[in-house]
């Protein structure tokens, strides 16, 4: 199983990024083995619209089962609905912190979104 954990930077330490659709990278991990990679979203940071669905296709392509994130919002909410990805917000403190809740059953799944669109 791989989950997208939206970040500020490209490890486990880096902490949570509170945006989805506008954060750095986005931390694929598999939290049975440990293995993680970054995958870059430079080019949704300063759109002007669509980041969220454009992430959301991103994190989609990975093969992701799960987002976790601070926030996010309508469109990508949708996107990520359709293509059967679990999402969970609230997320805060770093990647790794994020990863053991999750695993330990912490983090409760969004039934939707909770900003609306372009929030920062």
């Amino acid at each position: 199983m791989k989950i997208a954990i939206s970040a500020q930077g490209q490890n486990l330490e880096s902490r949570v990024d509170q945006r989805f659709g506008r954060c750095s990278w986005f931390i694929v991990a598999d939290p049975e083995t440990g293995d993680y990679q970054a995958v870059s979203n430079d080019q949704n940071l300063n759109a002007a619209q669509g980041a969220g669905i454009q992430s959301a296709e991103i994190v989609s392509r990975q093969g992701v089962e799960a987002v976790i994130t601070g926030h996010c919002g309508p469109k990508a909410f949708r996107t990520l609905n359709v293509a059967g990805i679990k999402i969970f917000t609230g997320a805060e403190g770093t990647v790794a912190e994020s990863l053991e809740k999750y695993k330990s059953g912490l983090l409760t799944e969004a039934k939707e979104a909770d900003v609306e669109g372009h929030w920062s």
